[in-house]
C-alpha cells in the first residue's frame, strides 16, 4: 500500500523543450535574427542550431507544425521571466470593501463612512453597503431599509453604480456598488 503526504504532490509545470527534448518530427523554425527558415525536419534544425552555437527552443508547441527558434536558451528564460514580472505589475487586484450601518446611525458617521466608501471607490473597489438589523427591526418593510441605504448613497462623492441590488439576508440587508 502507498502512503503519500500532501508535501510530495507535485503541480505539472510545462517546461519549455529544447534541443533533443524537442518529440516533433517536423518544425517551424525561426533563426537567431527572427528569419523565417521555414518547416524542416528536427535533425535539420538541430544541426542549423548546433552551426550557429546556439539552442533550438520550442516556443509554440500546440501549433501545427510546432514553432521552434534558435537562440541561446538563457537568454529565453530572462526574456520570459520579464514578461511574467511585467504582466504581475500591471495586474490590479479589486478587493470587496465593506461598511456597515445601523438604523439609528448619525448622519455624522454616515458621513464619515461614505467618505471612505467614496475613497474605495475612486481607487477601484467594489464596496458592500450593509445595513444591520437587529431584533425587531429585521421584521419591517424593505422600502424602510432602502431609503436608510439611500441615505448612505445620497453621501457618497463619486459616481458609482448598484452591481448589486439590495438582497435581505440573515443580519441584515447588504448592497454592492462599484465605480461607474
Amino acid at each position: 500500500m502507498l502512503k503519500w503526504s500532501p508535501k510530495e504532490v507535485v503541480a505539472y509545470e510545462p517546461r519549455t523543450r529544447i534541443n533533443h527534448q524537442i518529440r516533433a518530427s517536423e518544425l517551424r523554425v525561426v533563426g537567431e535574427k527572427g528569419e523565417n527558415l521555414g518547416v524542416l525536419a528536427l535533425t535539420d534544425a538541430l544541426k542549423k542550431a548546433e552551426e550557429a552555437g546556439l539552442d533550438l527552443i520550442e516556443i509554440s508547441p500546440t501549433a501545427m507544425p510546432p514553432v521552434a527558434k534558435i537562440m541561446d536558451f538563457g537568454k529565453y528564460q530572462y526574456a520570459e521571466n520579464k514578461k511574467v514580472k511585467a504582466a504581475k505589475v500591471k495586474t490590479h487586484r479589486t478587493e470587496v470593501k465593506s461598511i456597515q450601518v445601523k438604523i439609528g446611525t448619525g448622519e455624522h458617521d454616515l458621513a464619515l463612512k461614505a467618505k471612505q466608501a467614496s475613497e474605495w471607490l475612486r481607487e477601484g473597489h467594489r464596496v458592500r453597503v450593509n445595513l444591520f438589523l437587529s431584533g425587531r427591526a429585521k421584521y419591517m418593510e424593505m422600502k424602510f431599509f432602502q431609503e436608510r441605504i439611500d441615505r448612505v448613497l445620497k453621501l457618497l462623492t463619486e459616481q458609482y453604480k448598484v452591481s448589486d441590488t439590495a438582497k435581505k439576508g440573515p443580519k441584515g440587508v447588504s448592497l454592492m456598488i462599484e465605480k461607474q
